[in-house]
């Protein structure tokens, strides 16, 4: 999700959503050392996601 997007949440979204982000990375580390995945990027994804959304609830 982009920037623009999350910016036009609320506080009590923008949390929601950084639990369930944080639960996702969570399992991705999990399926990644069980040999689950393949795409090792999307751990990469899901943690700028992460840093975005806590930077914007900083900001506000």
């Amino acid at each position: 999700m982009k920037a623009v997007e999350l910016r036009k949440k609320t506080k009590v979204d923008l949390r929601r959503q950084l639990t369930t982000d944080k639960e996702k990375l969570q399992s991705l580390r999990f399926d990644i050392v069980a040999g689950k995945v393949k795409n090792v990027k999307e751990i990469r994804a899901r943690r700028k996601e992460i840093a975005t959304i806590m930077t914007i609830l900083s900001e506000k």
